[in-house]
């Protein structure tokens, strides 16, 4: 009972590694179905990303027959993953004091905006909401313009990754000591224990040693360095590194300066040191500076958009965009598994990312429906069938 990003990213990884998963849609379907561009109405681009390997069953859940099929879906499920608001799930008598008693081994997994347990429960929030309130936006802005958000969904990818490890650990618990339990990721705390990992700094200590936020990140020199006919990243980061580097660069003797040498001095002044990197990058072109640096051994990439990881060379050689035959959509490129198991492979070919309804029939027929029924739920729409 997921849509958008957070939660569908969280179960197609368990999708990719064999899980069963039921993707239970209302009748209007996940809102990313219908984000542009799509081929077929209802199978837009960032649902064909993240939906893939479920299938797709449409209940109406003001029904009372729709109802009825969810609770027995859950009486043989392992997981349910919501990011419906609690209050929700309670009207809809859902919440996980019910599911409970239909299933004592059910890990209830609920992803939304704010924790239970505060007074911001309740609140709706979408990932520019939780990139404001946890900091994202403003440390975005730091060094000028404004705030503004991260051009990425950052939040809820965040978020989704760590419901997925939040279920995982639920279950190796239920399979270590027996029994199901209830798991709660809320956005805003998700992610404001992941900026505050190494922003929180001086208010670390008790009394305040200084102020919040990581030096080094927020350095105005801080970004993709200007090439003569581009730009590149790089990052000397050891001593060693900054040796080497500043020795390539004829300039050997800042290694004899101690705000360079020395790991805690050259922390408190890494902006002035980045702002003499920034003079000297426009000295080569930016294949020169990837060939030394490679040579150096110092870390260091193009600045790569979308259209360039396309055509990467990587992940050209390892087929991390593979295209395969949707059935509806025709050819598609999707993303691959990023993650190697030697045992147990992802497969990201399984099932390609569903119709709206396409299993309901099926499903209903697992759960126990002879056909005059399911045809009786598809009359009143408790839910939709595809032929």
């Amino acid at each position: 009972m997921t849509s958008v990003l957070l939660g569908p990213i969280a179960t197609q990884i368990m999708g990719d590694m064999g899980a069963d998963i039921v993707k239970v849609e209302s009748p209007e379907g996940d809102i990313t179905r219908h984000i542009t561009p799509f081929r077929s109405k209802g199978m837009g681009a960032i649902f064909l990303n993240c939906n893939r390997n479920k299938r797709s069953l449409v209940l109406d859940l003001k029904q009372e027959s729709a109802k009825a099929i969810f609770l027995k879906l859950i009486e043989t499920s392992d997981v349910l993953a919501t990011s419906v608001r609690p209050h929700a799930m309670r009207r809809l008598g859902f919440h996980y004091d019910t599911l409970r008693g239909v299933n004592p081994n059910l890990i209830y997994c609920g992803a939304y905006g704010f924790g239970e347990s505060g007074p911001y429960a309740g609140k709706p929030a979408y990932d520019d909401i939780i990139q404001a309130a946890s900091g994202v936006a403003a440390l975005q802005g730091i060094n000028g313009g404004g705030p503004r958000y991260a051009n990425t969904v950052m939040a809820d990818k965040v978020v989704g990754l760590t419901v997925l490890s939040a279920i995982s650990m639920a279950l190796f618990h239920r399979e270590r000591h027996g029994g199901g339990q209830h798991v709660e990721i809320p956005m805003f705390e998700t992610m404001a224990a992941f900026m505050l990992a190494e922003h929180l700094q001086g208010a670390t200590f008790e009394p305040r040693d200084g102020p919040t936020g990581y030096a080094r990140v927020l350095a105005p020199h801080r970004r993709p360095q200007q090439t003569a006919d581009g730009h590149v990243a790089l990052l000397p980061y050891t001593t060693a590194h900054w040796a080497r580097f500043f020795n390539a660069m004829g300039r050997p003797e800042l290694m004899e300066q101690k705000w360079i040498s020395d790991p805690v001095e050259r922390s408190r002044n890494i902006g002035k040191i980045y702002a003499l990197v920034a003079e000297m990058t426009p000295s080569k072109t930016t294949a020169e500076w990837l060939t030394l640096l490679n040579k150096l051994d110092i870390p260091a990439m193009p600045v790569n958009g979308p259209d360039e990881l396309l055509n990467d060379a990587h992940l050209s050689e390892i087929d991390f965009f593979p295209l395969v035959d949707h059935p509806s959509e025709g050819r598609v490129r999707i993303v691959g598994q990023p993650i190697n198991y030697a045992k147990t492979p992802a497969q990201v070919t399984r099932l390609p990312a569903p119709l709206l309804g396409e299993h309901s029939r099926l499903i209903l027929s697992e759960a126990g429906l002879s056909s005059a029924q399911i045809a009786a739920m598809a009359a009143t729409g408790a839910t939709r069938l595809i032929d």
